[in-house]
């Protein structure tokens, strides 16, 4: 079936009153999919499958409120929405709830509250509902701080290839929190989040690397995965980046680049590349 065919049938079955059909019309207007890209229509037919209690619409009609996609920007009803699709057990809007409650977006913040809702989620097993919460585990956020809980769900999340995940287990592993120290299982991790394009993982890599910590020192990987980072507007990397063409490390020696690279990191504030421009304009 082609996509004209599929659009003139799903229009038509949504136009009959199907959930399902107007879910799947918000969804092409949504994504832009057979017909031009129109949030409003995406929001319209989300709403018309909301309201007969389809659970992914209503998460859909919560995500357009919140973002403003289609609709006039709206926390409290981006809420309300969540909470309808929350209450029929869609993990996804489970952990938005929560993370509504963490931020205090359309509800009052309320930590112990977000918890109650991710734990809900994590019992269908979602990874970014057990990221959540193994940070909340790690700030002490609705629950006591607990290192070796927060350990816990971000391995069950990075064991189905959560970056972020990933991540902070490679930095439990590097700080020896909730687990021993070590370097190497870091490093692993670390490296699992970056080739995923998680830039602080990135950045992190080009550390390890350039410090021969966890893996043998290389300049030039140090290099690329700097790289990697700073391309993702990774203001640490940018600056490190800058350090790298200014030795000659990993890369041909090139002040001009340097100073690009510094002045990338600058413009975010960065203080290191700040006081490295006006060294090389000292010189």
């Amino acid at each position: 079936m082609t996509i004209t065919e599929t659009l003139r049938d799903t229009r038509a079955a949504a136009e009959r009153g199907d959930a399902k059909a107007q879910l799947k019309l918000g969804l092409m207007y949504w994504e832009g999919q057979g017909v031009e890209q129109d949030e409003a229509q995406a929001a319209n037919w989300f709403r018309k499958a909301a309201d007969q209690g389809d659970a992914e619409a209503q998460f859909n009609l919560g995500l357009s409120f919140e973002d403003g996609r289609g609709v006039e920007q709206d926390d409290a009803q981006a809420v309300d929405w969540y909470r309808k699709a929350a209450d029929q057990g869609l993990a996804d809007a489970q952990t938005t709830l929560g993370l509504m409650y963490v931020k205090g977006r359309g509800v009052a913040q309320d930590h112990a509250e977000a918890v109650a809702w991710l734990r809900k989620a994590t019992d269908q097993g979602l990874a970014t509902a057990q990221t959540c919460l193994g940070w909340m585990c790690a700030e002490g956020l609705g629950v006591a701080q607990d290192y070796a809980e927060s350990f816990n769900w971000y391995c069950k999340a990075a064991e189905q290839g959560e970056a972020k995940a990933q991540f902070n287990l490679g930095a439990m592993y590097e700080n020896g929190q909730g687990v021993a120290q070590d370097d190497a299982e870091a490093f692993n991790w670390y490296c699992k989040a970056a080739e995923q394009g998680e830039a602080k993982a990135q950045f992190n890599l080009g550390v390890m690397y350039e410090n021969g910590q966890g893996v043998t020192q290389n300049y030039a990987e140090a290099f690329n995965w700097y790289r990697k980072a700073a391309e993702q507007e990774d203001a640490f990397a940018q600056y490190n980046l800058g350090v790298m063409y200014a030795d000659g490390r990993g890369v041909v020696q090139d002040n001009a680049k340097a100073a690009a690279w510094y002045r990338k990191a600058a413009d975010q504030g960065n203080a290191d590349a700040q006081e490295a421009l006006r060294q090389m304009e000292r010189r």
